[in-house]
């Protein structure tokens, strides 16, 4: 199953796990459920060699997320691996600049993308064992709030190029 929303203005979420949704406008959101995936992806020790400008709790070091709590700076493409609510997970960011971020999670409960471009825009993920709620828009500086047995990402682009990433679990 593939949703995909891109209204003029309006931002949405995939609700099959009943989490909350965060509105506001979207560039773009795409939820799926389970999927085979394979773990081909870089090791989190690949993370970007370029200097972010802006700092977050634990600098650039992906390895701080591996008990699903973590902030830190992105400013490239980086694999994450974490603990998720039913196991391993992975978060790839694909794609980081100038107000803009992309990013797909892969968990036992399945398989998520995210996507947002402009001034203070970004998404928030939140997974749980039996699937994954989506959505993307305008984000605040504050970090997401713990949800029980949830893992809630928030990406949010910079105006540099450099993203902020936190990973809270609940």
């Amino acid at each position: 199953m593939l949703a995909a929303v891109a209204v003029a203005g309006c931002g949405g979420s995939d609700k099959e796990d009943g989490a909350p949704s965060h509105s506001g406008p979207a560039s773009a959101s795409r939820s799926a459920q389970p999927s085979g995936g394979s773990s081909g992806d870089a090791p989190a020790s690949a993370l970007a060699s370029a200097k972010p400008s802006v700092s977050a709790a634990d600098g650039r070091d992906a390895a701080a997320c591996a008990d699903g709590n973590c902030e830190i700076a992105v400013s490239e493409p980086v694999t994450v691996r974490f603990k998720g609510p039913a196991g391993p997970a992975t978060l790839s960011v694909t794609e980081v600049g100038p107000n803009k971020v992309e990013y797909t999670v892969k968990s036992s409960g399945g398989r998520s993308q995210g996507e947002a471009s402009g001034p203070g825009q970004g998404c928030i993920t939140v997974l749980r064992d039996h699937g994954s709620a989506n959505s993307c828009g305008r984000l605040g500086k504050d970090r997401p709030a713990a949800q029980p047995n949830a893992v809630v990402i928030q990406m949010t682009a910079g105006e540099d190029g450099t993203a902020i990433l936190h990973i809270v679990s609940g």
